[in-house]
Order: structure tokens, then sequence, then C-alpha cells
């Protein structure tokens, strides 16, 4: 398919003259857009299928040059890059250097924050309507796009609580589709199930005639609409009455995929006032039978090329096994192995590879939604029990649960096991995604454990050493195909390194899975006639002080890591140094620097912040070389 009328988009405003004919002709295209992205990368599929007609109904009856819109999550905000300016760089998308995978405001007006987690639209649009009335910014109307699988967020019903009361015209647009990445979950799950079945119901009760009278008595889909109105009203439907009791006016269910309608009920609650919410039913993977046949698997497909209209053949299989799946192996024969041993997981069964556990142990099996402060303090009720939790989540979703870690767990001394997966550089997803503050936030609280495998071979008996620890602990691991290092393993035992190599000249402690390329940096020294030995940090609290002195006495330190250098493993080696009063004038520790990173390629992003072997090897080599000209005395200061 050519892109004939997408390719002529330069704004919002070029949909107004567009005919039904060519709005149609417009969303085909946009879907064909999507899947020439998913040929050659893994990108959010699913989602932005489901949301063409909505995103276009949305540009057409608001300015958002002037008017105020926010995309929770953010995932699903292909459609609005295509029609706002950005067609000509999609193929970018995802790409080091190129068009991010979420909204942006460095790329577009239309973007006005780097939305990637879940919840938080309802908050920020109504900050950005409030401070518009202060500001006399008259006539900007705000409206946020949230998910069925977010709603349930806490975050959400703070935030609806707050616009309710504020009395602010606000509208929040429920994209239902029965789906977040997994199936939804949960009361409010079952609740919009209702609401699915139920007839229209128009949340105005009091003001049914008001509604009445802002339709032009013309045409038969008006017809259509007052008899749904009418039939709504002699029912008295329940369709929309938690959000009613909230005090937001309940608007809905309207077919997300009907463009016409869509923009009959935007048109219609543009201008209304006080809180509104609009709820609105789209199919995720709409246009696309595969991914309406499997969403799960088309959220964020591995690359493929259709083979017809509706099969398709994977362009390239992978066969290397991930971290995560590693995990989930071991998770799985802990619970068989020990009765106490659950597992909780917020919305991301399928990204942690946990559907085995769901299958086979689902009275131990806890998806909790998105709701990860939620996830974390019944985790802590269970470990007070007698249970053995383990709580499976993203480490950059997991911040979400700060202060629940904080009260109910550590505070607690609470034995659960804290499985942070996606630890580290998460490539193509960006900043929002990168887990690089794990360490640094876990390490701070007073009994937490904090360990990192060095590669395949650690996973499994960390999580035998957590599950028996009786403290809260915290296992991180990438996303990445797993490494194996060359060694017998030794027992992992708390706090203690792993001492892969001893160096005269130098020793790098590496944490995580950077092991791997510390090993081929001191290789490639070797060739330079330096020493160089590699630890397996394993523990980043406790740190291992004994190896640390070692280390400093025999030469240069250098620490790495996949965690922000500001309160990271690199911080703990420094400040076990300065227990001992060891001096530090040939350390050096290598990790994320005080700034966001962007997305890209793992590698490409390594390389750029010198975690790779080169940037290793030069830093070593740098050291050794100021060794040789000032030749210190031991590093242990007397």
């Amino acid at each position: 398919m050519s892109f004939e009328i997408l390719s002529e988009i330069r704004s919002p405003r070029d949909l107004r003259g567009l005919s039904e004919s060519a709005l149609q002709q417009l969303a085909a295209e946009i879907r064909e857009a999507l899947l020439t992205i998913v040929t050659d990368r893994a990108a959010h599929f699913a989602s932005n299928l489901g949301v063409v007609e909505l995103c276009l109904a949305l540009h057409q009856v608001f300015d958002f040059s002037v008017d105020r819109l926010i995309w929770d999550t953010g995932h699903q905000i292909y459609p609005h890059k295509l029609i706002t300016g950005r067609f000509s760089q999609f193929s970018t998308i995802r790409h080091r250097g190129g068009l991010m995978g979420y909204p942006n405001p460095a790329e577009s007006e239309y973007d006005l924050f780097v939305t990637g987690h879940a919840g938080s639209s309802v908050s920020t649009v109504l900050g950005l309507k409030v401070a518009d009335d202060l500001l006399h910014a008259d006539g900007r109307r705000a409206v946020a796009v949230i998910g069925d699988g977010a709603l349930p967020s806490g975050i959400v019903f703070e935030a609806m609580n707050n616009a309710a009361g504020l009395k602010k015209d606000l509208l929040v647009i429920l994209n239902d589709n029965k789906m977040g990445i997994c199936p939804r979950v949960g009361g409010v799950a079952s609740y919009l199930d209702k609401a699915r079945v139920a007839p229209f119901y128009n949340g105005l009760k009091r003001d049914v005639s008001w509604l009445l009278n802002k339709v032009p008595l013309v045409g038969e889909s008006t017809e259509k609409m007052l008899s749904g109105f009418k039939d709504a009203v002699k029912s008295f439907l329940h369709g929309g009455m938690l959000f009613e009791e909230m005090g937001f006016r309940y608007i809905g269910p309207v077919d997300g995929h009907d463009m016409r309608s869509l923009r009959q009920y935007l048109e219609l609650v543009r201008d209304v006032r006080g809180p509104v919410l609009l709820h609105v039913f789209t199919e995720k993977g709409h246009g696309f039978e595969p991914a309406c046949r499997d969403p799960v698997k088309f959220h964020t497909p591995s690359p493929f090329r259709r083979d017809g209209d509706n099969e398709i053949v994977p362009v390239k299989k992978s066969s290397q096994i991930s971290y995560t799946e590693i995990m989930a192996e071991a998770i799985f024969d802990a619970m068989h192995e020990d009765s106490r041993v659950c597992v909780l997981t917020a919305a991301m069964c399928a990204g942690n590879k946990l559907e085995r556990i769901r299958d086979e142990c689902p009275d131990r099996f806890f998806d909790t939604g998105i709701c990860e402060s939620h996830a974390v303090a019944f985790a802590g009720g269970m470990a007070r029990s007698g249970m053995k939790p383990i709580v499976d989540i993203y480490s950059t979703f997991l911040q979400r649960s700060f202060d629940q870690i904080f009260q109910e767990v550590s505070l607690q001394n609470l034995p659960v096991v804290f499985a942070l997966d996606r630890a580290g550089l998460c490539g193509p997803d960006g900043p929002t995604h990168h887990g690089v503050f794990d360490l640094s936030y876990m390490r701070i609280f007073p009994h937490m454990v904090v360990m990192a495998p060095g590669d395949e071979l650690d996973v499994r008996p960390m999580l035998e050493f957590a599950l028996g620890c009786g403290a809260p602990v915290a296992v991180r691991y990438p996303k990445a195909a797993v490494e194996r290092i060359a060694r017998t393993p030794e027992p992992v035992e708390l706090g203690r390194a792993e001492i892969l190599s001893w160096g005269r000249d130098g020793n790098i402690l590496a944490c995580g899975t950077l092991v791997q390329r510390a090993v081929e940096a001191a290789v490639e020294l070797r060739e330079d006639g330096l020493d160089v030995g590699v630890i397996n940090a394993r523990f980043i609290k406790p740190v291992d002080e004994g190896v640390i002195a070692r280390a400093a006495a025999a030469g240069f330190v250098i620490t790495i890591e996949e965690n922000a250098i500001a309160g990271g493993f690199g911080s703990a080696v420094l400040e076990a140094a300065s227990r001992q009063r060891i001096s530090t004038n040939r350390f050096r520790v290598l990790g994320i620097p005080d700034a966001y990173v962007e997305h890209g390629d793992r590698d490409e992003l390594l390389r750029d912040l010198g975690l790779d072997v080169s940037g290793i090897c030069a830093v070593a080599r740098e050291l050794a070389g100021a060794g040789a000209v000032s030749a210190p005395s031991p590093a242990v200061v007397h």
C-alpha cells in the first residue's frame, strides 16, 4: 500500500478537510505503517492498532496545539506521531538517534510528557488544566486517554477524587480493550465487563434534556442517538455509576472504531462543564487478524512479515534463552519444592515469563494488575504469615512501590524476595524503562540484601539463597540473553564475592552481567602486558570488604555496573574503602552518569557509556599508566 494520504499529513489540521472515505483510507494507511515497522524490530503493535480511529477523532475535534492531551502509559503513541508531523521519521522509531517509542516533548509540541509508566495521566492533565486556568489561558481543554489496564492504579483514583472536588472541566477517555499487556484482572475489570454488555448510559440523569438539546434534530444518525438516549433513561442502567458517584459524568459505552460516532460524542462532551469520563470500547490489534487473535503475543512482537492477510512468518527467531526465562524456571522449581513459595507480579505475567506458573500453580500466583505498591504491601502481609513471597516486577516499575519497600517490608525485616527483571539498560524502550536506579534505591534500606548474578550459573543459587535468607532480598538481572562464564561457580554466601582471577596490576570489580565484559577486557589487557584480575561481586549489599581491601592493595581498582553511579555498586565500594581507611586515588567507578540514557540497542548504549570491553580497557590502561609514573605506595593508609 502506498501512503497517499498519510504522506501529506503535516499536522492534525490537515485532517479537517478529509472526507469520510479519505479518513477510512488514512486509518488503513496508518495500520500499514505500523506493519512496516514490526518487520525489522520489536515495537509496540497491538495497542497502537487499537487506537487509530480514536486518535484521528480526537485530533479532528480538538486542537492539541492549544488544548492538552496526555496518552497514559504512552506505548500507543504511534498513530499520534504519524499525524503530528513525524511520518517522514517514522522508520527511525526505537532506533538509536531516532524517534522514541513513547511521547517525547523534544520531538513535538503535541507531546507534553515522556510517559512510559501507567496511571499518571489524570493527575498530570489535571495539573495542566488547573495551571492554565490560574494563568488565564482561557478556552484550553484538557484530555487524558487512559487504558482499562491502568485504571485500577491507585494514583488514578487519587486524581479522579481530586478532580471531582475541584470541579474542573476535564475529559478522561477510558480506552477499554479488556487488556493491559495481559488480560486485565480484579474487581474493576469485572465492573467494566458489566458495562460492556449494558446499553448506552448517558450519565446525566438530571440533565438528560441538556444533552438532548445539544444534538441537532437532523439526520438518521441523530435519530439513532436519540433512541439510545431514551432507552438508557427508561432503563436507569448502572453502567457508569462508579464514576458518577466519584463525581464524574459518565458517557458511554461508545464504539471506538466508529470514527463518525466517536466524533459526535467528542463534540458533545467537549464543552461539558466539570469532569467527564467517556467510556470507549476498542479492540487491541484491530485491523490485523493475528493480533486480534493473540493480543498478548502481539503487544510487542518479535519482527515478522505477513504471509497473506491473516498469517505471519517470523523474520528471525532467537534461540537464545533470556535471564527472565532462567529466573522463571527457578521460581517454578522453588514453588514445587516448597509449598510456602508464591509469586506476585503487577500485570506482567507474560513479560516475566510466568505463564507456566500461572497455569500450574494458580493458587500461589497473584497478578495484582498495574498496582506495584499494593503488590509489595500484599507480599509483606504474606511474609508475616509465614509464606515466602517472590515479587517479580521490572526494575523500573518497582520504583512505584518505594514507600511499601520501606514501610511494609524493610522496616518489618520481612523475608520478601524481589526479582528485579529488566535491570540495567532496556535497549529500545528508552529512559522510561531503563532499570538503572534499583541498586541505588534498594541498598539504602536497612536489612535489605542486594544481589546481581554474574551469569546464568548464578541465578538459581541466588534465588535459593534469597528464599532461605530470612531477610528482604533483591536479585536484579537484565533484559538480555544469558551468558555463561567458564568456571566452577563458588557457593553463594552472604556478602562474599567470587574471585575469578587476581591481577598484579589491578582488578576489575564487576557487578552483574557486566562480568563477561570484564573477563574479555582482562584478556585483551593481557596482550598489552597488563595483569588484571576480575571479581564477580555478586553482592551489592553487603559488599565483600575483604576482597575490596585486597584488590586495592594489589593495584588499581575499577568498578563496573549497569546502574546509576550515584548510590550504586561503585558508591558502595568507595564507602567500604572509606570505612577501612583505604586510599581511593587509583579507584575508578564506571556506570550510568547523572543523565537519562536514550533508547538504542543495549550493546550500542554500553559502548556509548564506556561500559563495553574497549571502554573498560581504556580506563585500565590510563590507571596503569598513572601508576607506573607515580609508583604509589600500597593503597592501605596506615
